[in-house]
């Protein structure tokens, strides 16, 4: 046990700012007697609170931010600060309530048009992880349909308001349908963004969670007075987990996702859930989002995870790498670079690596096609497009690397 402690003890707080801790031990849906104490004892500090709220709002925090001060100690937060907050935190329980409406009458339009959806992140995750639509903040409604009706379910979306965010040429489309795994549409009044999805990750990054296997095991769950189906918890933890490895961790917001759906979901079975990300070559993401989740925001594992997450020698090393860029400033070429050498450690599989590493190299992204338009008999050619954009863009070290050499 003496192991396990020390592996999993919380990240001292030395060096770190008093801002990040802050942000830290108000990044619950739930405030234990332990976190006010602390979160009274660092606001006795000199708080930057333009640092503060800038970076809450970068992490996706500001309504765990707002509730979590207002509810512990409001008097010692200046009013000056406490009136935006308490501002952007009305706005976004608006804005969410209105996202929710609109995600129930597309799920209505595609049940009447005969196509199976699962949504998921967005305000279904508020309520299943967070327990309510105010305490998370999202821009977009992610919908999982099958492969085989995404066509139809786009032009469903349009004839109902909606366009692409990018229009694209047949050659475009059919490639972007290979590379890619969603559709970004954007409604008439901007008011709504959804991402129309057919994979939780594009096939380039090798983690093949299909909506066939999601629909299978989904459960009905109670949403804004309606019953709805999404992913499962053992699904939709791993979903978080892969997703979050997938950009490198750069938010708390998504970490806190994680915590808070365990918290919710008391019968998680973790036996499962381990064989199912190993089955997917995910068993390391997750692993990484499990240990971001217990060190940083303290969320309780059983004795079992714990032991199970000692297993894998890369996991601490990761998580320190996550933990040293989560308040840094990096530019985005560096960002770039890191997450492609980030999403080759974060695999356990050989195989997994080396597919990644070459797919991520030679798979035309949305850029590569908006680039040139192509005809259909040239489309091939956005895939040799790919390595020299990266080249012009990043010069040839990053390429290399991201390879593995």
């Amino acid at each position: 046990m003496a192991v396990t402690m020390s592996l999993f003890a919380r990240a001292p707080a030395t060096g770190r700012r008093p801002e990040a801790e802050l942000l830290l031990c108000c990044a619950r849906s739930y405030m234990d007697g332990a976190n006010a104490e602390r979160i009274k004892a660092l606001l006795r500090d000199d708080i930057d609170w333009v640092y503060l709220s800038g970076t809450a709002l970068l992490h996706g925090m500001m309504p765990l931010l707002y509730r979590n001060l207002h509810t512990t100690c409001p008097e010692a937060v200046p009013t000056a600060v406490l009136n935006p907050l308490q501002h952007h935190f009305h706005t976004n329980v608006a804005r969410n309530a209105l996202s929710a409406e609109e995600l129930l009458r597309l799920l209505n339009l595609l049940e009447a048009h005969g196509i199976r959806a699962l949504p998921y992140k967005g305000p279904v995750l508020a309520t299943l992880a967070h327990g309510s639509l105010s305490l998370r903040e999202f821009y977009d409604l992610d919908i999982l349909v099958p492969r085989a009706d995404i066509l139809r379910a786009r032009d469903l979306f349009v004839s109902q308001g909606y366009r692409e965010s990018i229009p694209l040429t047949r050659a475009q489309e059919a490639t972007y349908l290979r590379s890619h795994h969603d559709y970004t549409l954007i409604r008439h009044d901007g008011m709504v963004t959804v991402e129309l999805q057919w994979g939780v990750t594009q096939r380039y990054f090798s983690c093949p969670i299909g909506f066939d296997s999601l629909w299978e095991r989904r459960e009905k769950i109670s949403f804004a007075g309606r019953t709805i189906v999404s992913p499962c918890p053992e699904d939709l933890l791993l979903v978080l987990c892969v997703h979050g490895s997938k950009h490198l961790w750069r938010r708390l917001g998504w970490i806190c996702d994680v915590a808070e759906l365990i918290r919710a979901q008391q019968d998680i079975d973790w036996e499962w859930g381990f064989a199912q990300a190993r089955a997917l070559g995910g068993e390391r993401m997750l692993f990484l989002g499990l240990f971001l989740a217990k060190t940083l925001l303290g969320v309780p594992l059983p004795p079992a995870v714990l032991q199970k997450l000692q297993t894998d020698p890369a996991v601490p090393s990761l998580a320190a790498q996550v933990q040293e860029r989560l308040f840094g400033e990096v530019d985005d070429v560096t960002r770039a670079f890191e997450s492609y050498l980030f999403c080759l450690r974060v695999r356990e599989r050989v195989q997994d690596k080396l597919r990644y590493g070459l797919r991520v190299v030679l798979t035309p992204y949305l850029p590569d096609l908006v680039l040139l338009p192509l005809p259909s008999s040239l489309a091939f050619a956005y895939y040799l497009l790919r390595p020299i954009r990266l080249i012009r863009d990043y010069g040839l070290m990053p390429l290399k690397r991201s390879l593995g050499f």
